[in-house]
């Protein structure tokens, strides 16, 4: 039960810090009608998980002052 409860609430988090990492990843939506390709969506998935960390470590440094 506690293994759910963990999972839970890292996915919760996740959700809640989404829109900053968005932000934070400043990537461009694409165009209706095109796709990316491996390598671009490689190039996207690193900077989206960057981002994550950093809008995750700005939250906890900011909560614990």
């Amino acid at each position: 039960m506690a293994d759910a409860n963990e999972q839970q609430r890292r996915y919760r988090e996740f959700l809640d810090l989404l829109p900053l990492t968005i932000s934070l990843a400043g990537l461009p939506p694409s165009e209706h009608g095109k796709y990316y390709s491996e390598e671009q969506i490689e190039t996207r998935l690193f900077a989206v998980r960057h981002a994550y960390k950093a809008a995750r470590g700005l939250v906890r440094e900011l909560i614990s002052k």
